[in-house]
């Protein structure tokens, strides 16, 4: 079991929900009509179900700011402090996770409390944006830099829409980003939002860098196959499972959260 996720969430095998906030300003897809205030809105009532539900914890992300850019503008870093701001939960952890430019999460949670990011910090991939290679060095010293070295790393080494440049397999990968990167957990996605990824993957990347390193399951979890993910994996993220339809740009069906987090629940005291 993962110390580090018991000293941030204070359960075992922890929820974190997403919080998809609607296409920002400046990006296609961005509703002037309704505005940055609809959008607060509608963000609202997904993290007040997935509170009440029992989730424990909540992580921003600009998932409809489509098509993906890796690096932020000021508007999209102004207008997500200001909705972490006011929806952030008081009493467990959230994080951020910006698609795709790592940096502008930790200046999020520097500004507003986050305790955690998602994002892609380590390999290069080919992907829909193009080819991707985050440069990590960078990244750590700006999160040294302004004091956010508490702002805990996740890393997805399986990124969505992408497939890893090179040979080495996702366990090599993992080792890696935990020896060389210092990232603090390691995500393992499918292969696009929703999808859930081999079962191989988790055991294989949990088996790589051992119990004291958190390997998290990133997307495809259900009710239906969460058991068995938890059985090797130390979290899970979930968005797209826990809204109406279980299709991701749909608002959050408090029904399918109340029976997810029944089914982690029962999966956590047969781990007592």
């Amino acid at each position: 079991m993962s110390q580090l996720l018991m000293e941030i969430f204070g359960v075992k095998k922890p929820v974190i929900a997403m919080a998809h906030i609607p296409a920002i300003p400046g990006t296609p897809r961005y509703n002037p009509v309704k505005g940055v205030e609809g959008s607060v809105e509608a963000v609202r009532k997904d993290v007040s179900h997935l509170l009440s539900n029992g989730v424990d914890a909540i992580m921003f992300c600009n998932e409809d700011d489509r098509p993906y850019s890796f690096h932020a503008g000021f508007e999209a870093i102004a207008v997500m402090t200001r909705i972490v701001t006011e929806l952030r939960p008081t009493d467990r952890p959230f994080g951020v996770d910006f698609l795709w430019d790592a940096m502008a999460p930790i200046a999020i949670c520097k500004a507003t409390g986050g305790a955690f990011i998602r994002e892609v910090v380590t390999g290069v991939y080919e992907s829909d944006m193009g080819l991707w290679a985050p440069d990590a060095a960078k990244i750590y010293r700006y999160r040294h830099a302004i004091d956010a070295d508490n702002v805990r790393i996740f890393a997805n080494i399986t990124p969505e829409f992408a497939s890893p440049l090179g040979t080495r397999d996702v366990a090599q990968r993992a080792k890696s980003a935990v020896v060389s990167t210092l990232v603090d957990g390691i995500l393992i996605a499918g292969p696009m939002a929703g999808a859930e990824p081999d079962f191989s993957l988790v055991q294989n990347a949990k088996e790589a860098v051992g119990e004291d390193v958190p390997v998290i399951l990133n997307t495809g979890a259900k009710q239906e196959n969460i058991r068995q993910y938890l059985s090797v994996a130390d979290g899970v993220i979930v968005g797209s499972s826990l809204k109406v339809d279980g299709k991701t740009w749909n608002p959050v069906d408090p029904a399918r959260v109340k029976a997810f987090m029944k089914t982690v629940k029962d999966v956590r005291k047969e781990l007592k």
